[in-house]
């Protein structure tokens, strides 16, 4: 008997590595084993493959005195999951003579059922743009994952329900099979539509706080990292929230992106990601679950917020060690996971929005007890965190009187937002066409450099208020692309100086 080879792929995040499965099979004592660095899921493939190859009308595995060897290329690569259940399927009944089909140019992935119905997996985006890039021109994918693998162009993708369906669109061999010859349709090109998602608040809907509301404007606008400092219930969440809803939509290669990494952690609610992310992990949240970690590095929350929002609502909270380990992401854009046995760098460009009470008391802050609780609640944040958020934000209580006030028609608030947001990413856009930064947020020191012009008169006034605040060098570029930011809300060519003017008063003052 020859060896029968077919083609699958394991996910990771934004990539997939190829792997080809092989079948041998030889006289002797009923035996099947899988090779290749397997992991608990795909060794467990041995008994779904021989309970979905008799209920797809063949003989089951396990009715034969054959040794079955099955091996998964290359070796030192680790294979987990289910996906490999339809190929090591395909690659059995290949070996065994029951079937005959070209294999080359295809790539298959799915989970089987006892029955022989092919499951849902993950990262089937990931793999759909490994085979592109590895010139395979058909794709074979569980039937529910087949919109989500449509979304790259260069491959055809087929939608799969049964092993069954599957062999009979395949096979070209005349069998018992052949009477129920099928062929498969493509799944058509899946279109991205980009737009403002509703959140389940709006902006009208926050009576008062115009201060906090004009800062997420400018933070949504540049991706500018925003700490909100205010007692309880003074509506610091209630504003997060509604910044979900100015927040523009993802490019295509945004969309992209974020929907690969969301597919192979298992958390993609539907076909792609069209909205920015926007994560609010709790406060007791495991270290490794917000930064990411494992025996076998897996992504966490930071990582689950790319090219989105990361809001930590009682940020002090949070364990040391965990706010610490934001300081990587939010200078480099990436995590770095270090283990014994493996490693991993996971992308981890996000926007952070935190929030905090100013001391773990009531509002009152006139004792001596209060305001020594006050010092130790900020003493939790280093530093190097604090000098790394470009807003700082004072959420405090309105009068009853704003609260009693009814609305008495729509305002428009956050349409009039949205818009004012667009035109300046539309501004960043072509100010940093070429170069890796995409907002204004994410400008480096060359970029600051090159592409802003100051008058004398606006760089006198940096310079002064930088000397008199005593502003480290990232605080000082911080307040540059803030003002700038704010200059491109109101289509301003130059930063003038009532800008830097708005942008001192959002510095970090704890």
């Amino acid at each position: 008997m020859e060896i029968a080879r077919v083609f699958s792929a394991q996910p990771e995040l934004l990539r997939a590595h190829t792997v080809t499965i092989e079948a041998d099979l030889s006289r002797g004592l009923h035996s099947f084993s899988v090779v290749g660095l397997a992991g608990k899921a795909v060794e467990e493939a041995r008994d779904r493959l021989s309970s979905a190859i008799k209920h797809s009308g063949f003989d089951s595995p396990k009715s034969k005195n054959h040794k079955i060897v099955i091996s998964l290329a290359p070796a030192d690569l680790k294979k987990e999951g289910t996906l490999f259940d339809v190929p090591m399927a395909l690659a059995y009944l290949v070996a065994a003579k029951e079937i005959k089909f070209d294999a080359k140019g295809k790539l298959f992935v799915g989970e089987l059922g006892l029955d022989g119905v092919v499951r849902s997996v993950h990262g089937t985006l990931a793999i759909a743009q490994t085979a592109v890039s590895e010139g395979y021109s058909e794709l074979y994918v569980p039937f529910e994952n087949a919109r989500e693998a449509a979304l790259v162009p260069g491959v055809t993708v087929y939608g799969i329900r049964t092993l069954q369906e599957l062999i009979a669109h395949l096979n070209t061999k005349s069998n018992k099979q052949s009477d129920k010859h099928i062929r498969l349709t493509p799944t058509p090109q899946t279109d991205l539509l980009q737009e403002f998602i509703e959140g389940a608040v709006l902006f009208e809907d926050i009576k008062g706080q115009e201060v906090a509301k004009r800062g997420l404007t400018i933070a949504a606008a540049g991706r500018h990292n925003t700490l909100m400092i205010g007692p309880p219930g003074t509506g610091k969440t209630m504003l997060a929230r509604a910044l979900e809803s100015i927040l523009p939509p993802l490019s295509l290669a945004e969309a992209l992106e974020v929907t690969a990494i969301h597919s192979v952690a298992g958390t993609l609610a539907r076909d792609v990601i069209t909205s920015s992310p926007f994560r609010t992990p709790h406060h007791t949240a495991s270290h490794t679950s917000l930064v990411g970690g494992g025996t076998t590095p897996r992504p966490g929350e930071v990582t689950l917020a790319h090219r989105g929002v990361l809001f930590l609502d009682e940020f002090p909270e949070f364990e040391r060690r965990s706010i610490d380990a934001l300081r990587q992401p939010l200078e480099d854009r990436v995590v770095s996971i270090s283990r014994v046995h493996s490693s991993a760098q996971f992308p981890a460009d996000f926007m952070l929005v935190a929030a905090m009470n100013p001391h773990r008391g009531g509002a009152d802050t006139s004792t001596p007890l209060e305001a020594q609780v006050s010092d130790v609640y900020k003493k939790k944040l280093s530093g190097p965190i604090l000098d790394r958020i470009d807003l700082s934000l004072d959420v405090s209580h309105i009068t009853y009187d704003t609260l009693t006030t009814k609305r008495t028609e729509a305002t428009g608030e956050t349409d009039s937002i949205r818009e004012q947001i667009k035109m300046a990413r539309a501004m960043q856009t072509d100010r940093l066409k070429g170069r890796k930064a995409s907002t204004n947020a994410e400008m480096s020191a060359r970029d600051i450099e090159e592409l802003i012009t100051l008058s004398p008169k606006v760089k006198a006034l940096i310079t002064l208020s930088a000397e008199k605040l005593k502003l480290s060098p990232r605080s000082f570029h911080r307040v540059i692309k803030v003002s700038r930011t704010i200059a491109d809300l109101e289509g301003s060519k130059d930063i003038e100086e009532r800008h830097v003017l708005e942008a001192l008063q959002y510095r970090v003052k704890i």
